[in-house]
């Protein structure tokens, strides 16, 4: 197993490389040079599913033993023995909880284990290195959770001001660290973004740090991801089974399309979103046209770049990367993006659907959920039901994936509900506990200097 940027420049690399590089060198990202076949399992629990699935990724890179007992350790972090139930909530209509992790997000899935895989490979290699994010509220903490006992990393979180939720800031600013660093950058999501793509871009930079990445961007945590469409379906008794994903990087919905690529009989893909629709319009137009980010009661999805949505559009593109390059230069340019309607017809219409849902339906879908069965869930996960629940009755079951806790967002959750969900007894001190934090403008040159400075390499 090879690893090929999407942008088509780049040089092949194993899969230890691709897990420190993070973005490719041509700018794009990393895909393997194949799909392998899903293995025959069932019943061994969740570790050991994870380890299979994911072991032909690795290219015999990491011993099949320590990566096992990476496995182990990694989902021994999770608060519920099934690591990612399944509820029931009506007929044909699921919910994976996918935050039972250390941050109560579906984040921790990945990296907890990336994290992992980060210590062992920097371990072998005596290397360190200087991991760069933007998140926009989950991805950080979960980041930061998996990396700050390791002691080969150093991390430095950008995330935008006032627009995360004060439980999503505070379980990063609060972690003390002496390789964490978090940075409040006075703009959106996007601009975040924009930053470490370009700290990225600076191969000077680049190289003097040793940067790299653990948003999903870098291969193993879409490869870790895929392990829980597996899952679902096993327990659903290897039947046809749709998901809805609510989204806004893509990076989730990815891992179900790479799943259906690998042989699980994954239905449909639904995509949610909620008023930032961009990737539901280009799903419904086959044009994807970027717009300003509206704030919403579903933060994390208040995007207009989809990162991840490149590695589709590659597949689409039947992996010729330069073309892909042409595309998504044109598309930073112009801030438009159109597929052909037969390449659309082959990869896309088969598999996805898309719908969108705004604030106010976003709150009647966690009351709907509350009133008929008790269950509270957080505005985003209701973004993916009430996706799911727009395509009509299914003939298959649909699960939604439950993305973060209800108490990342109790203002949201007690306004639909009354409720105010509570936290976890490991984080019921989270509001009292001090902050540290710096706040910054959107200057490349400034926040390069930041990272610089706390680099300890």
């Amino acid at each position: 197993m090879r690893y090929v940027s999407t942008r088509g420049s780049a040089p092949e690399l194993g899969f230890a490389e691709v897990l420190l590089a993070g973005l490719a060198t041509d700018g794009g990202l990393y895909m393997p040079t194949s799909w392998p076949t899903l293995p025959v399992s069932s019943g061994i629990g969740y570790a050991a599913l994870a380890s299979a699935v994911m072991r032909p990724y690795l290219n015999d890179e990491i011993d099949d033993a320590a990566f096992s007992q990476m496995c182990r350790d990694a989902y021994s972090t999770f608060r519920h023995p099934e690591t990612v139930p399944l509820v029931e909530i009506g007929p044909n209509e699921w919910l994976m909880e996918l935050f039972h992790g250390p941050t109560l997000a579906f984040k921790d899935v990945a990296l907890q284990l990336v994290g992992r895989l980060f210590d062992h490979v920097l371990t072998q290699r005596n290397e360190r290195v200087m991991i760069v994010g933007a998140t926009s509220g989950d991805t950080g903490s979960a980041a930061i959770d998996g990396v700050k006992s390791c002691k080969n990393v150093d991390i430095v979180i950008l995330y935008p001001a006032g627009r995360v939720s004060d439980v999503q800031r505070r379980q990063m600013t609060t972690v003390v660290a002496p390789n964490v660093h978090t940075l409040a950058i006075d703009g959106t999501f996007d601009d975040c973004q924009d930053l470490v793509k370009a700290m990225f871009n600076d191969l000077a930079f680049r190289e003097e740090l040793n940067l790299s990445a653990v948003n999903s961007i870098n291969w193993a945590r879409i490869m870790a991801q895929i392990v829980y469409y597996v899952a679902a379906i096993e327990a659903l008794g290897n039947q046809p089974v749709s998901f809805s994903v609510p989204t806004g990087n893509f990076g989730n919905a990815l891992a179900g399309f790479i799943a259906r690529e690998m042989g699980a009989p994954v239905e449909k893909l639904i995509i949610g979103s909620n008023t930032n629709d961009i990737l539901t319009r280009f799903f419904d137009t086959q044009n994807m046209q970027t717009n300003g980010v509206v704030a919403t009661l579903s933060p994390s999805m208040d995007i207009q770049v989809s990162s991840n949505f490149e590695r589709l559009l590659f597949e689409m593109n039947d992996r010729d990367g330069l073309a892909t390059a042409r595309q998504m230069s044109a598309f930073r340019s112009s801030g438009e993006l159109r597929v052909e309607a037969e390449q659309y017809a082959i990869w896309a219409t088969p598999v996805f659907r898309a719908a969108r849902c705004d604030d106010a339906q976003t709150l009647a879908t966690m009351a709907d959920v509350y009133r008929q069965s008790g269950l509270l869930i957080d505005p985003h996960t209701a973004v993916g039901l009430s996706a799911a629940r727009q395509q009509g009755p299914s003939e298959v079951p649909v699960v939604t994936l439950a993305t973060a806790h209800p108490a990342k967002f109790p203002e949201a959750v007690q306004r639909a509900t009354g409720v105010h969900p509570e936290l976890p007894e490991h984080l019921a001190d989270l509001l009292e506990r001090p902050e540290q934090s710096t706040s910054m403008g959107k200057d490349l040159v400034t926040v390069q200097n930041f990272v610089r400075s706390v680099a300890q390499g």
